[in-house]
């Protein structure tokens, strides 16, 4: 795919508008189911400026899995990179959701998926338009999420991540476009290119953008692309 380039203040290329000058958009929350006790999370939720809870209507829900190196207990650590970073500078049309994980462990997509049906549940959430991405430890997230819960999803965008080829059979017809660095020497391009190559022996629908230039930070380039944005909308699964 070519080579995407975008500059984030040329308006006229995004259709969301900037405010650079505003406070943050996103609630900091806290969440700790009464059955699971060992599912706690603080996150952030991102609701969009036409947001209205008494209308009847419904909105995407973005969900975000940050990287390894924001987790722990401040959340304004989640808003480094990716959507909520962009969210705080523009407006999005998604609800978004972005737990923050524990210090030393990986994402247990179990618990995630614990979070994540609370706010299905309290908000108004369109789920036949729920999204998920994530960089690199998130990326990560993203593939072990979408194998788990193969029907969940409308559209997946793992950035700099690794999963485990052999179990993208349940996803094979499950949008994902995929996005990695040429230069990565954290997570090397090989994982995104194995799991990219199952998917194609799938004839599953995969797109897979390499930045040729990029190093491990193939995501402040992808998640500054308003493309990203209006492919994740175009996607709806059947409920």
């Amino acid at each position: 795919m070519k080579h995407l380039k975008f500059y984030l203040f040329a308006i006229i290329l995004f259709p969301f508008a900037v405010d650079a000058n505003a406070q943050s958009k996103q609630q900091k929350m806290h969440f700790s189911d009464e059955v699971l006790r060992d599912v706690e999370f603080d996150y952030l939720l991102y609701l969009p400026g036409d947001f209205n809870a008494e209308a009847e209507q419904t909105y995407p829900l973005m969900l975000f899995l940050h990287g390894s190196g924001e987790r722990g207990n401040d959340l304004e650590l989640v808003k480094k990179n990716g959507p909520p970073k962009v969210a705080d500078e523009m407006d999005l049309p998604f609800i978004i959701l972005s737990p923050q994980c524990p210090e030393i462990i990986k994402w247990e997509v179990d618990k995630v998926k614990v979070l994540l049906d609370q706010i299905i549940a309290e908000y108004p959430v369109d789920i036949s338009r729920i999204y998920i991405t994530g960089l690199s430890m998130g990326g990560y997230g993203v593939w072990e999420m979408i194998t788990d819960y193969p029907n969940l999803f409308a559209a997946a965008i793992p950035v700099c991540g690794f999963g485990y080829p052999f179990r993208l059979e349940g996803v094979k017809n499950l949008p994902i476009w995929v996005f990695h660095g040429a230069l990565d020497n954290v997570i090397p391009i090989d994982y995104s290119l194995h799991m990219v190559a199952a998917l194609k022996k799938l004839a599953a629908p995969v797109i897979f953008t390499i930045y040729p230039d990029a190093d491990h930070d193939s995501w402040t380039e992808t998640y500054n692309n308003p493309e990203v944005y209006e492919w994740l909308l175009q996607q709806k699964k059947n409920k």
